[in-house]
């Protein structure tokens, strides 16, 4: 049985409110920090970190904006991820204190740690990887592939996989292709799968395609189902001993 509760902490002064979710049981457990999409987190991310610990993993989904708020003003959205695009110790920083409220939690097994992250979520967590925390996975879905410190992916530790859709605008071809370099370079053991057909946010129910109000944006289920099948078959890999 799932138990969950909110999870409120301390980040440069500014209270984050996160949604912790522990399987049954009482023993120690493979533990995975969740980060959200760009305009903030919502019951959707709570929802992954419940089924997380349905599977059996310690689960929290962090809150980087503040207040657990989510920003429904588009300009104001953008504006916040291109602050945070510009500042990757400050993404560092706020993944890293989702981390630590993890990894404080005593049924987490701070030997097998994971992260996700859902589009800035994603290159959020992959920047966590690369400032070095001890990750035995990174998955970014619809992530950002591009850093100011692509250097530093030289620090990653775990294995990464990114899911992205072909017609993502977010991630045209030439950054996957720097970002297959980057991670060639840094010698990671790296995977990215490209979901053929399906644009941003695609791992996200409700947000329909709709090229007027939400262009290059819109869920496509078979490529979320494929790419949930993706991070759990690397979960295995990971955490061999995982029952």
């Amino acid at each position: 049985m799932v138990t969950a509760k909110r999870i409120e902490y301390p980040v440069d002064g500014t209270t984050m409110v996160g949604h912790l979710a522990l399987p049954g049981g009482t023993d120690r457990r493979p533990a995975v920090l969740i980060a959200h999409e760009g305009p903030g987190i919502t019951d959707h991310q709570r929802e992954r970190a419940d089924r997380l610990a349905e599977l059996g993993y310690v689960a929290f989904a962090l809150d980087y904006h503040g207040g657990g708020r989510f920003i429904e003003d588009r300009e104001e959205m953008f504006a916040r991820i291109d602050e945070l695009l510009a500042a990757p110790d400050r993404m560092r920083a706020l993944t890293g204190a989702g981390l630590a409220v993890l990894t404080a939690e005593p049924r987490a097994d701070t030997s097998r740690l994971a992260a996700i992250g859902y589009c800035l979520g994603g290159t959020m967590v992959l920047e966590l990887a690369r400032s070095g925390a001890d990750l035995k996975a990174v998955v970014g879905f619809h992530p950002g592939l591009t850093s100011t410190r692509p250097q530093d992916s030289a620090n990653i530790t775990g294995k990464v996989l990114v899911c992205v859709g072909s017609e993502d605008p977010f991630s045209p071809v030439e950054q996957r292709l720097a970002f297959e370099e980057e991670m060639r370079a840094a010698g990671v053991d790296w995977r990215m799968h490209l979901h053929g057909g399906a644009l941003h946010s695609f791992t996200h129910p409700g947000l329909e395609p709709d090229p007027e109000a939400r262009p290059g944006i819109g869920y496509h289920r078979p490529s979320a189902e494929r790419a949930w099948r993706a991070m759990l078959d690397l979960f295995d890999e990971v955490f061999p001993t995982m029952v």
